[in-house]
């Protein structure tokens, strides 16, 4: 067999504590195209595999101090797209399956054909070529699930981009709802950036920002002696967006007293200044948004109608991340790219399922930062799912944690299995696949693990079910 001739990338750090089965290995894999590195124990490899990234890992399983399976825990934990092989002169059926479980690729027995090892080598490669394809179309995914720097994929989200390129070119008045950290102003500069408007000025304002007299100021400007502290003339943001946007966030809490005056504004298309005598011409295109009921403000008086009525020309909703949750995925890959430059920092399969299964009340907001906290907290390149910490939303008064848990099994009509197999799941995912370390986490011997794993999990991950 005839390994491709590229050694750049392609190298392997072999790993045994045997002086001769080192040379051996290293003349064989050389003479066959590969770069190798040569490593007398598990400390050194481990030491070798901070400073660079190999490959693949080729360790001999019995060695003293850190051994092949350590080694290979530790691999997972620190380079888990790091493929790794083990081979050993004590070949059993029952070290092969540890070896397996664990996370190795491969095991070869010791004296081992050079056709063997080339063949697991290859299929090593090709194992981590898969996973940078992956990585890369996950990407690809992220960028083609978005539309300026909206990102989702979901029906919603969807429409909401078809509605966006409608409207993006005319300057009729847009109203945004939706909950906090939905992405409101995303949104309002998507429309501002796609349509005739967009080398023109995007002005942002919050409502609830500042106090209401200087909120009458920030808007409209103000003359020279409108007020105290008035030392010179100030034009407003109406008149800073001139040809652009002007986002006014959380309209919904704007002062009744500055709503009649925005009203007069939006119908004469010209702003006076506080204190002016002469009003400007303007060509502003408003964009509102708000997280508040709206109809229920109006029965409340705490809204004009007449001015609803003349910002709602064009209503947007942007729905929770819980009716959408086909988006989290490609929002969280997006959130991590956002977040980290290293393209090797990846989310687990249980980490997604956590955060696909969590309510989001701070939504995307919130998802996010939940992100940043993650890469913060995980020990290597992959985010498992005990780096997503995620707010615990029950009071006291609910009850106890058992309690609580068994409501949630039986609202959603979990069989016990569907618990054990959860249950199992967790504990290897927060231990990083280390079976001694889940089993106390579980309370159960190893061995009774590895029957429950056969059991309950094993069958379910060969038929495509992972939750």
């Amino acid at each position: 067999m005839t390994a491709r001739q590229d050694p750049v990338s392609r190298s392997i750090l072999v790993v045994d504590d045997d002086p001769s089965i080192l040379d051996m290995t290293e003349d064989l894999l050389t003479e066959a195209g590969f770069e190798v590195t040569k490593s007398a124990s598990g400390e050194e490899a481990l030491a070798l595999a901070d400073e660079r990234e190999f490959d693949v890992v080729l360790s001999d399983l019995q060695m003293p101090g850190i051994d092949g399976l350590d080694l290979l825990a530790r691999m997972r934990e620190r380079r888990p797209d790091t493929p790794v092989i083990l081979m050993t002169a004590f070949g059993t059926i029952q070290t092969a399956v540890s070896a397996m479980r664990g996370g190795a690729l491969d095991f070869v027995t010791k004296p081992f054909q050079a056709e063997e090892l080339l063949v697991s080598l290859e299929r090593a490669f090709e194992r981590r070529a898969l996973e940078e394809e992956n990585r890369r179309l996950r990407r690809a995914v992220a960028r083609s699930s978005s539309f300026g720097e909206l990102v989702g994929k979901s029906p919603a989200m969807n429409e909401i981009y078809a509605m966006i390129k409608k409207i993006a070119t005319n300057r009729s008045n847009i109203l945004i709802t939706g909950e906090s950290g939905t992405g409101k102003e995303v949104v309002a500069r998507t429309i501002h950036f796609t349509g005739a408007r967009a080398n023109r000025p995007f002005v942002p304002i919050n409502c609830t920002a500042m106090p209401e007299g200087l909120l009458e100021s920030e808007l409209f400007g103000h003359v020279r002696g409108a007020f105290t502290g008035a030392h010179t003339n100030k034009k407003g943001l109406f008149e800073t967006a001139e040809g652009g946007t002007l986002f006014l966030d959380e309209i919904g809490d704007m002062p009744l007293s500055l709503q009649g005056k925005l009203l007069r504004v939006l119908q004469d298309r010209e702003v006076r200044p506080v204190g002016g005598t002469q009003s400007v011409k303007i060509d502003v295109r408003i964009i509102a948004a708000t997280n508040q009921d709206m109809n229920q403000a109006i029965e409340e008086g705490r809204f004009r109608q007449d001015l609803y009525f003349r910002l709602n020309v064009i209503p947007i909703r942007i729905p929770p991340l819980r009716e959408r949750s086909e988006d989290i995925p490609v929002l969280a890959e997006s959130f991590l790219r956002k977040h980290s430059d290293d393209e090797r920092i990846r989310l687990s399969d249980a980490a997604l399922r956590k955060m696909m299964r969590a309510p989001w009340p701070g939504n995307a907001r919130e998802l996010e930062n939940c992100i940043e906290r993650a890469l913060a907290l995980a020990s290597s390149s992959e985010i498992s799912a005990s780096d997503i910490l995620i707010p615990d939303d029950v009071t006291p008064n609910d009850g106890t944690l058992q309690e609580i848990l068994l409501r949630m099994a039986l609202d959603q009509r979990l069989t016990v299995r569907d618990l054990t197999d959860a249950y199992i799941d967790a504990a290897l995912e927060a231990t990083h696949g280390r079976k001694s370390e889940a089993a106390r986490i579980l309370g159960m011997n190893r061995r009774t693990l590895y029957r429950r794993e056969e059991r309950h999990v094993e069958p379910r991950k060969r038929a495509g079910n992972f939750g």
